[in-house]
């Protein structure tokens, strides 16, 4: 009678049962689900992901372990962002008349004879816009002459200013460029901010920002989770610093707002960078690139933008502006560096703080010397990163049979983004010599045809050279015995980093 209680609490253990079969249902469903998932994953990274060995890797990834895989891939896997070509045909039927007029006045000053000529007609059908003659270029060196002269320009302004930065912080300097332009706006004077949600990340919730929007700055964040397919990708980074004023000069580089950008940084020490004053009619490709990326980021377009008749004489310099991004199925800025390496026939010089190509970068660099060229690379001594020092030490070892020199840069944190090519053709923008900046950022370069702003490039990195050290075979060889392995483990992170 005592245990005549007992099959009611094992009618209770019955019940326990059920829900841990339940639960063990739950978890073989998510199982099946997530091998559904990496395989279809895995089909379209065969598909889609645009090198060999990337395309093997996400595959065997995704079918061996794709709990952990698939949400890997969903951040990190996919390489064409969609939407914002459609945003860009969207900017471009917004502004047909614009462009119409733009072609108009921009056809005055077309370079038609030029030794960077052919290079110009295969950029030109990458990105439908052309090369521009009548443009006045000033090469800025360093953190100090760079924003003197930003600082300067927007000071300046009558009509309106375009601001766009990977990285903007709230120190010293971003507060002092940030009055500039709250006082502006405050003017009547339109003022559009963009900077990239991850790069600035935080920049939403700071004083600055909040004082900007105050008065009467236009701020937004570039996100890349817009729309469906989009949801999870922050992997794809606008990664372009652009300040326009009145539609009459433009600045582009390596510089980011913030304190380190002056050197400040005691950590970093001195931060060598370059960036570069743009006025004549080549400014208005540089303000679409904006208005492009403004579109995405708000979906409203930009008004400012106008072509001016002005612009027409303020120099003699052949300029080409080459915005990149992940949205086209060509892989653009790759491709502009590849085209710039197989035109050189006497010298090719680089300058970049990530030199982390791919496998057609470095055959044309190899190719390069082994025709003659005076093929150079400049990458810092000490980098931002392990990962990125390793895989630059395996780079390097590929190069020097070649005949390729590299140099380490020991004046400080070296983060120019530089290319000369012979002796009249100077690149210098956002872009890195990197996967990132091939395949998954926005970028832009401007690319100027001149010897004489050629010279001033060459006597810049020959000033810079006079800082850097030698990479030699005999350096690599004398590395300790795990350091290939190190080498080789950190070149399978080259797609990402």
């Amino acid at each position: 009678m005592l245990f005549r209680s007992a099959p009611p609490f094992a009618g209770g253990g019955r019940v326990g049962g059920l829900g841990l079969e339940m639960y063990a249902e739950i978890i073989a469903v998510a199982v099946v689900l997530f091998y559904a998932l990496g395989i279809v994953s895995a089909v379209e990274a065969i598909i889609n992901v645009r090198t060999a060995q990337g395309a093997i890797a996400w595959a065997i990834s995704l079918l061996a372990v794709p709990y952990l895989a698939v949400p890997c891939y969903l951040v990190f896997g996919r390489t064409k962002f969609d939407g914002y070509l459609e945003q860009r045909n969207a900017v471009e039927q917004e502004t047909r008349e614009l462009l119409q007029q733009t072609r108009a006045e921009v056809s005055k000053h077309l370079v038609f004879s030029s030794p960077a000529e052919p290079v110009y007609n295969a950029l030109f059908n990458l990105t439908g816009i052309p090369a521009a003659g009548g443009n006045a270029v000033e090469l800025l060196v360093d953190g100090q002459q760079t924003f003197d002269s930003i600082l300067r320009g927007l000071e300046s302004a009558q009509h309106h200013i375009l601001l766009e930065s990977y990285i903007i912080r709230d120190d010293n300097l971003g507060r002092r460029i940030g009055r500039v332009l709250s006082d502006k706006a405050r003017a009547g004077i339109s003022v559009h901010l963009l900077y990239d949600e991850i790069g600035s990340r935080n920049f939403h919730r700071t004083g600055l920002c909040r004082q900007l929007r105050q008065t009467g700055v236009q701020v937004a964040a570039f996100n890349t989770t817009q729309g469906r397919r989009n949801r999870f990708q922050l992997n794809f980074r606008n990664h372009r610093k652009i300040v326009v004023v009145d539609g009459h000069v433009a600045w582009v580089g390596g510089h980011n707002i913030g304190d380190e950008y002056l050197g400040l940084d005691p950590d970093i020490g001195h931060w060598r960078d370059t960036h570069l004053r743009l006025q004549g009619p080549a400014v208005l490709g540089v303000e679409l690139a904006f208005a492009t990326d403004w579109r995405w980021a708000t979906q409203t377009s930009l008004s400012v933008v106008q072509p001016d008749a002005e612009n027409a004489h303020h120099g003699t310099e052949n300029v080409l502006v080459f915005p990149s991004d992940p949205s086209s199925i060509l892989e653009q800025a790759g491709l502009m560096f590849l085209q710039l390496i197989v035109a050189a026939q006497k010298r090719i010089w680089i300058a970049s703080p990530y030199f982390v190509p791919d496998r057609s970068i470095v055959s044309a660099l190899q190719l390069a010397a082994l025709r003659g060229v005076d093929v150079r690379v400049m990458i810092p001594d000490e980098p931002d990163g392990p990962v990125v020092g390793m895989a630059n030490w395996s780079f390097t070892r590929e190069l020097l049979p070649a005949g390729v020199k590299v140099y380490r840069y020991q004046g400080g944190f070296l983060h120019q983004k530089v290319l000369l090519m012979d002796h009249h053709l100077a690149g210098i923008g956002t872009a890195n010599f990197d996967n990132r900046s091939f395949r998954l950022n926005f970028e832009i370069t401007l690319l100027v045809d001149g010897e004489h702003f050629a010279s001033e490039v060459q006597a810049m990195l020959e000033a810079d050279l006079l800082k850097c050290r030698e990479v030699t075979p005999a350096e690599i060889a004398a590395k300790p015995a795990w350091f290939p392995l190190a080498m080789g483990a950190a070149r399978l992170f080259s797609p990402v980093l």
